[in-house]
């Protein structure tokens, strides 16, 4: 029988504010991300990864060591629209604030399932002997892939050398996997990754449409396996290859909006599009592997944190009022390369659960890109 302690998913759903390594608090937001005031309303944008942070200054013609200061100042001086549009054209992120409006994302989008003869021998734990590969990055996906590895996956995730990450990120999702770098312009490590995706019992991928399919990577290239597929912004229509993290989609799809004050946009009290989309595709794949035991057929699954958004939109719910929350009692600490963590623990609550996961995080992109048996 299951259980819900709004505490433990309160703590968890915001498990990268609670985290502490050896006592420091991670910094979520960098001084360029944030609502920004424009000549005829707010822009969100997103600057925490280096990259992102040059091509918005450079895209608004400014240095790249311009201060926060200095970005409010240019935002200030232009449409919304033109900004959110002129930092697309170069690579960055920004998204106007707009009101809430119907959309045709769903939470979860079906495909036609592969065939697979492979199954998985009896076991105490419900994804235990599962194979994933991790191809995600940031809060939904790792989210979604840390759960299967406390429910006994052997999970590995897969990033790429070229592209930055936050090993604080990493501190906070890693739990229960190992983490491994491949270069798919190397042949070689192209071939591992088509190894390791062939021979996993699922794959999880966090990038635009098509990204990945260039790799031989397409859900058809790999039939009997569960592939579940995420981005920000949906599957089709005009901003589907668009880049988004939670907070610009809390922005395009009325959520700031909703949730502000009446002077400028708010956020909802947690990053509950990447959280929620995360715990959503976990249960997406137990319920994919489930089928294939059953039927021998491999889902095909497909998640987007804009139609997370239109669910919560749209779902009838009663208001409840905000009482004060401490997250004290849902703390636990964890030994890892990085440090002492104290962080959240699972939310999951069902007879037989694991209390917690068998192992911390390793250290970014230090393992081997092998599965375990």
């Amino acid at each position: 029988m299951g259980r819900i302690d709004e505490g433990a998913v309160a703590t968890a759903f915001t498990s990268e504010r609670q985290l502490r390594i050896d006592g420091r608090a991670l910094t979520t937001f960098a001084p360029h991300s944030g609502f920004w005031r424009t000549l005829d309303g707010w822009v969100r944008t997103h600057a925490n990864y280096p990259h992102h942070r040059a091509r918005l200054l450079a895209a608004l013609g400014l240095p790249k060591d311009a201060s926060a200061e200095q970005l409010g100042k240019v935002l200030s001086e232009r449409n919304s629209a033109e900004v959110q549009e002129t930092a697309y054209a170069a690579g960055a992120l920004a998204v106007a604030v707009t009101g809430p409006a119907p959309t045709d994302h769903q939470l979860i989008e079906y495909l036609e399932p592969g065939a697979s003869t492979r199954r998985l021998a009896p076991a105490e734990l419900p994804a235990a002997g599962v194979r994933v590969l991790d191809l995600t990055r940031v809060i939904a996906g790792p989210v979604a892939t840390r759960t299967l590895g406390l429910l006994g996956a052997d999970v590995l995730r897969i990033d790429s050398p070229r592209l930055p990450e936050s090993e604080d990120a990493h501190a906070d999702t890693g739990f229960g996997k190992r983490s491994t770098r491949l270069d798919l312009a190397e042949p070689a490590d192209l071939d591992v990754l088509r190894e390791l995706a062939a021979t996993a019992d699922v794959v999880v991928a966090g990038y635009r449409p098509g990204a990945l399919d260039r790799f031989g990577l397409a859900p058809e290239a790999l039939p009997g396996t569960i592939v579940v597929q995420l981005n920000a912004w949906g599957w089709h229509g005009p901003w589907a290859g668009r880049r988004g993290f939670d907070s610009l989609v809390q922005a395009g799809c009325g959520i700031a909006e909703l949730t502000g004050d009446g002077t400028q946009p708010g956020v909802l009290p947690a990053q509950a599009l990447d959280h929620g989309t995360g715990y959503l595709i976990a249960a997406g794949v137990l319920r994919g592997l489930t089928e294939r035991q059953r039927t021998g057929q491999a889902a095909r699954l497909r998640y987007c944190l804009a139609g997370t958004a239109q669910w919560l939109l749209t779902t009838p719910a009663e208001p409840t009022a905000q009482a004060p929350f401490d997250p004290t009692p849902y703390l636990v600490e964890t030994p890892s390369p990085y440090g002492l963590l104290r962080h959240a623990r699972s939310p999951l609550g069902y007879q037989g659960v694991p209390g917690g996961w068998q192992h911390g995080p390793s250290r970014w992109g230090s393992d081997e890109p092998i599965w375990r048996a």
